[in-house]
């Protein structure tokens, strides 16, 4: 039996997407991204890694990888209608939930000042039989919440970034991806074609492939039993209390 999903159709006014590497936010949230993008809402991206890690061939050195996927990243957040993406320069591979991990995360908050961050989950270890999650992902996802609150929000948390002239910022918002504890439901059915455009933008990654009929697989899935043909699930929480 399909779960029963809560219908998000509001426009948060700004939002951030807080990923591990390139190409996470194409995989886990572009449509979503991209109607909020058409409806006038202001995106950032925050990419922890430059992903230098990403390949198997022995002649490509990590630097050189990680120039190229910045790039990659750029045109793919482009095509959704992204207004900034910005990088931490993190090891790929090597991502801890660090204290400075949280604090470099909380000062681009504080910078961008979103209504809405979507991140992807800390408690994700594996899916089904064939899958185990990167540690990376899990490690930036923890790092975020943390950053999110309380990093982001109280004065006296990280003090020298009020000396840099960033004031606390509340994200009043937070969309948990690729997540099995999903609560929500994003319609995407107007921009599964944007979401697979802007995945094939990460050429270094999908070489040729067309990723549009898995996606599109995907995201029926997640849309069974509603009005409208895809979705992209996640876990919401709403923050105006904290």
């Amino acid at each position: 039996m399909a779960k029963s999903l809560e219908v998000y159709d509001a426009i948060p006014e700004s939002a951030m997407v807080i990923v591990a590497h390139p190409d996470d936010a194409e995989f886990m949230v572009a449509g979503t991204i991209a109607r909020w993008a058409k409806a006038g809402s202001r995106i950032v991206y925050l990419l922890v890694t430059d992903g230098d890690k990403g390949t198997s061939d022995p002649n490509v050195r990590g630097e050189d990888l990680a120039a190229l996927r910045r790039q990659e990243q750029e045109a793919a957040s482009a095509i959704v209608g992204a207004n900034a993406v910005e990088f931490l320069h993190y090891e790929d591979g090597m991502v801890i939930p660090s204290l400075e991990l949280r604090k470099d995360i909380a000062r681009v908050i504080r910078k961008h000042k979103p209504k809405a961050v979507v991140c992807q989950d800390p408690t994700r270890y594996y899916s089904g039989r064939g899958y185990i999650n990167h540690p990376d992902h899990r490690a930036v996802a923890e790092a975020a919440l943390g950053a999110i609150y309380p990093a982001a929000r109280d004065r006296l948390t990280f003090p020298e970034l009020l000396k840099e002239g960033l004031e606390p910022h509340k994200v009043q918002e937070v969309f948990i991806g690729f997540t099995e504890d999903e609560d929500l439901i994003v319609n995407v059915s107007d921009t599964i074609g944007l979401k697979a455009e802007s995945l094939k933008a990460h050429k270094s990654q999908v070489g040729d492939w067309e990723p549009l009929d898995m996606l599109s697989e995907w995201a029926k899935g997640a849309a069974e039993g509603q009005d409208f043909s895809h979705g992209e699930t996640f876990r919401y929480l709403k923050l105006d209390e904290l």
